[in-house]
């Protein structure tokens, strides 16, 4: 019980979601195959430019075994909608953990440290989810990353971004609005380009809304 309070470092109005608006205006949206499903995700997802790539390099380093780290930012409702969002604005890298091909399991040293550095560098914001990578395996949950994800990552809020390195793939694992969480379909996002109007985002499986209209 200890490792998940230290895990869900959040802001002292953790309760609520920060009111805010829906931030379309500089984002591009990238669909996945499973988007268009039915599914009634609890959040939307917005990740910065940064955290993408940074995440990207993380996954690119180590091919072989699998690494993971934590997924910082805010947890928000639109003020005129009250759709639910997440911003995902910095990364985490778990640099002591326990890995291998095909399993990650972040130690206590590795939450002390996520601990530390919420505090030293990122007060006000929230561990709004983690990623890991599966070299060779494809994009999926497993029964461990179920649990993993069950237990230290409660909220509804609270996603898994699941990258597969080889092959330039990955998608976010969303909770639905029912509280259920579909292990083996993803959701896309929107990419925060800022004011670079261009998009940075190379995962293959993943396309722009229009060019699924062009086909």
């Amino acid at each position: 019980m200890e490792t998940k309070a230290r895990l869900q470092i959040n802001s002292s109005n953790e309760s609520l979601p920060r009111e805010a608006c829906l931030p379309l205006t500089y984002a591009q949206r990238w669909n996945s195959p499973y988007d268009m499903n039915g599914m009634q995700p609890a959040v939307s997802v917005f990740i910065t430019q940064p955290a993408y790539i940074w995440t990207c390099v993380h996954a690119s380093n180590e091919k072989e075994d699998e690494v993971g780290g934590a997924l910082v930012g805010q947890w928000c409702a639109d003020v005129q909608k009250k759709q639910q969002f997440i911003v995902i604005e910095h990364m985490l890298p778990a640099r002591f953990t326990k890995r291998s091909p095909v399993h990650l399991t972040f130690t206590h040293e590795s939450l002390l440290e996520f601990h530390r550095v919420m505090e030293a560098r990122f007060t006000g914001k929230q561990i709004v989810g983690w990623y890991h990578t599966h070299p060779r395996m494809g994009l999926f949950l497993s029964s461990y990353d179920t649990w993993l994800h069950k237990y230290f990552f409660p909220e509804p809020w609270q996603v898994a971004l699941v990258i597969e390195p080889h092959t330039s793939v990955g998608g976010f694992f969303i909770r639905q609005t029912n509280g259920s969480l579909d292990t083996a379909r993803y959701f896309g996002f929107y990419e925060l380009n800022g004011n670079l109007g261009h998009s940075l985002v190379r995962w293959y499986n993943l396309h722009r809304p229009e060019e699924e209209e062009g086909d």
